[in-house]
């Protein structure tokens, strides 16, 4: 009797996922003149960091805003990139943060999926140590603030870059699963990545919703690439 309740209860978790994955997201409403969108964005670290800030600063701060920048543990220099760039924002034709009484950015930290030259047999704690992080900051801590319970931590989540950002990736798809509010996810291939992916862009290309390349060379027949030349 035990064996046959988990069989049914894996196989419902599989069809699920099944459905999650196959089923592309709808299209998001288009948002009225003048509202916001909460922007969570993921600085890798090194180049990625610069391609990821890059991006950002193209955005109009006063209709993306709040914004989240989230950092791996240690990553001192993206954390005070962010800064500087929300300085450099505010100093030109941009609202002064918080002039409306409300926080424009906030620095999040998580741990690292996988630390530089760590053994890969000693990764798994690691990882899970990580996506434990990242569902408390996208499934838990949302449901925890009672006046906003349906409201996911961001609308959009931009990734780009290492192994963590498949953390991230993770913790919104259990959002998914369970039927929670989640942001959308959009994933920019690193400039850098000319004739192949990389190993964090082959996992998360079926995962996201929109996938972006920076040369057509990576469009592959599958469709799920969306190149509009270069972006950073």
């Amino acid at each position: 009797m035990f064996l046959q309740i988990v069989t049914v209860l894996v196989f419902l978790l599989v069809t699920r996922i099944y459905v999650v994955i196959s089923n592309p997201s709808p299209k998001p409403r288009r948002r009225d003149d003048g509202e916001k969108c909460v922007l969570a964005v993921f600085l890798g670290s090194g180049g990625h960091t610069s391609e990821a800030l890059t991006l950002t600063s193209s955005l109009d701060f006063s209709r993306y805003s709040p914004r989240i920048y989230i950092v791996s543990e240690g990553d001192t220099l993206s954390a005070s990139k962010a800064v500087s760039l929300e300085h450099s924002k505010a100093s030109r034709n941009c609202p002064i943060p918080g002039s409306d009484g409300q926080r424009s950015f906030e620095i999040v930290t998580i741990p690292r999926a996988r630390r530089v030259h760590q053994a890969m047999w000693t990764v798994f704690p690691t990882f899970m140590r990580s996506v434990l992080a990242c569902i408390h900051l996208v499934t838990i801590a949302p449901l925890l603030k009672k006046e906003s319970i349906r409201t996911p931590f961001a609308d959009l989540l931009i990734l780009n870059g290492p192994g963590t950002c498949v953390t991230l990736c993770a913790a919104v798809m259990v959002n998914k699963l369970l039927g929670l509010p989640h942001p959308k996810m959009v994933y920019v291939e690193s400039y850098a990545r000319v004739q192949s992916l990389s190993l964090s862009g082959k996992i998360l290309r079926y995962f996201v919703d929109r996938f972006l390349v920076q040369w057509p060379t990576l469009i592959s027949s599958s469709g799920r690439e969306e190149c509009y030349g270069c972006l950073v």
